[in-house]
């Protein structure tokens, strides 16, 4: 077994690998996932809330040139799924204060792929929550969709980004 450096954790192989020696690469590959996604729901807002348009006709980038694509629950609910495995994985990469807020970004993720996997599950069986037209989520029985995944990524977004910039400080200070 490989000692991970600085957080104590144990691991062998592939995973080892990635919270060792290519913490840093896979890292910035997963935040570059992150960010680009994030863009994407800003996108939607901008669309909605600057141009105008009606929430249904709004998509991002990516809606616009693939519509079907933001009405796929497979494909939100695989992006959750990709989201929580990511934070997982590399978690064992982080140590102390940096550790803990890629756990507080874990913590809600589970909660975010919950909601998604209910969403997906309505979308498969064609039964929908309280009766709605289409899947909804616990939350989004309050708060409506587009406004509740911004809320979503941003409260994941935001941890990941302190924890990130507390493990590129704290690994300043222990080479320095």
């Amino acid at each position: 077994m490989t000692a991970n450096p600085g957080t104590g954790s144990r691991g062998t192989g592939r995973l080892a690998a990635v919270n060792a020696a290519r913490h840093r690469r896979w890292l910035a590959v997963f935040m570059v996932v992150v960010a680009a996604h994030w863009v994407e729901h800003l996108a939607q807002a901008a669309q909605i809330y600057l141009l105008g348009w009606p929430v249904h006709a709004a998509g991002g980038a990516l809606g616009l040139a693939f519509p079907w694509l933001v009405h796929s629950e497979w494909l939100h609910y695989g992006y959750a799924l990709a989201m929580l495995a990511g934070l997982v994985l590399l978690r064992p990469g982080f140590a102390g204060r940096a550790r803990t807020w890629w756990t507080a970004a874990l913590v809600i993720q589970v909660w975010h792929h919950f909601e998604h996997l209910l969403l997906l599950l309505q979308a498969l069986t064609g039964w929908h929550l309280r009766g709605r037209a289409a899947p909804t989520s616990l939350v989004q029985l309050v708060v409506p969709r587009v406004e509740l995944h911004l809320f979503y990524n941003a409260v994941v977004f935001a941890p990941m980004v302190v924890a990130v910039v507390l493990h590129r400080t704290q690994r300043t200070v222990q080479q320095g």
